[in-house]
């Protein structure tokens, strides 16, 4: 019955020991996802993320994120990234070239982080806005069920 406690007690602290080194991320300033209703991406829905600075002199990683089930039809995605004084046109890749998804699979969804910038650094303190347009051909893209936007302090290069 003792080695049973021992035994029970060490695999609690190793669990509470993972959760606290992977729970903690001090660095993120900001995340946050839509929703994409019925998992089909009009080009006229703009998901938007409002967020705000409070340290200028820091350098951001910035990431998109996009959740897909295997419905989406492409190997890749175009994507119109505007904040209101800069419009950009991103191009990644979801499967490599024999149609393997890329990313994060986990209960029938897809995530793929998409690396915008490592090292971004804002000019001024305050509120800021992305507002992410997909830039694809259909006016419908099947498959999309979440975009997520993620800032976190960077830590270099990783």
């Amino acid at each position: 019955m003792k080695r049973f406690v021992i035994c029970h007690l060490s695999f609690v602290i190793l669990i509470l020991g993972c959760m606290a080194l992977t729970s903690c991320r001090n660095d993120i300033v900001y995340s946050q996802f839509q929703s994409i209703p019925s998992g089909e991406w009009a080009v006229d829905m703009q998901p938007r993320f409002d967020f705000s600075i409070e340290d200028a002199n820091t350098d951001y990683r910035v990431l998109l994120y996009v959740r897909h089930t295997e419905r989406y039809p492409y190997q890749n995605m175009w994507v119109f990234l505007d904040n209101g004084t800069h419009r950009d046109t991103l191009e990644f890749y979801l499967a490599d070239d024999r149609g393997n998804w890329l990313g994060d699979k986990h209960h029938g969804f897809i995530e793929m982080p998409v690396l915008i910038e490592q090292n971004y650094h804002f000019r001024d303190t305050g509120a800021y806005y992305l507002e992410v347009t997909h830039a694809m051909r259909d006016s419908v893209l099947r498959g999309v069920t979440d975009i997520g936007f993620e800032i976190s302090k960077s830590r270099g290069l990783e």
